[in-house]
């Protein structure tokens, strides 16, 4: 974090070096997370995504983002709210010069690893965990404006959970991999904000 907030002290000229990133949507655990008698709804909301990313050549950069998601039971479950939070870095790579659809539309893969954070809500809020997790996902940006555009994130998140062991546990936890959907905006900030005053 210390380096991206030192990237931002110089000047830079193009805005597309420096972008933070909001981005909210929904989310899909894998069922296989979760212990007999403890299921999720498919799909769940909200989903919510912020990251700072730093361009250090034209087709590759790097990103660290914190991702927060809610998951509860669905109808033929034991009663659970769960929050999973997860920190990632990850590697970027444009691929606008292979997939070249618009001048306005970019594609953009990411990858890394990272650390996921589960914590149960309510009579199994004791039941806390956490575990190594690598993402990876695809984003397609639309620009509006040389400083803001909007995207579309798939990622999906592995988990490198342990069994939960006594099986109680892992009542109200979760130990597995996670789909998420998020639509957001990228928001430069780097460039030249006031050449056109």
């Amino acid at each position: 974090m210390l380096c991206f907030c030192s990237f931002l002290a110089f000047s830079q000229n193009d805005t597309r070096t420096i972008k933070a990133q909001f981005g909210l949507g929904i989310n899909s655990p894998s069922q296989n997370g979760f212990v007999d008698g403890f299921q999720s709804n498919a799909i769940n909301f909200p989903t919510v995504n912020l990251g700072l990313q730093y361009m250090f050549a034209s087709r590759i950069g790097a990103k660290l983002d914190l991702g927060f998601n809610r998951f509860s039971n669905a109808d033929n479950s034991m009663e659970f709210k769960t929050n999973y939070t997860r920190i990632n870095g990850q590697l970027v790579y444009d691929l606008s010069g292979t997939i070249n659809i618009s001048r306005r539309i970019g594609t953009f893969v990411h990858a890394g690893p990272g650390i996921s954070i589960i914590k149960p809500l309510g009579n199994y809020g004791a039941n806390n965990t956490s575990f190594l997790n690598a993402v990876a996902g695809v984003e397609v940006h639309y620009g509006i404006s040389e400083k803001l555009s909007l995207y579309l994130d798939t990622s999906y998140i592995f988990g490198f959970g342990k069994e939960f062991n006594p099986v109680t546990s892992g009542f109200g936890s979760f130990n597995g991999n996670l789909l998420t959907v998020t639509i957001g905006a990228n928001i430069s900030l780097s460039g030249c904000y006031y050449c056109g005053d």
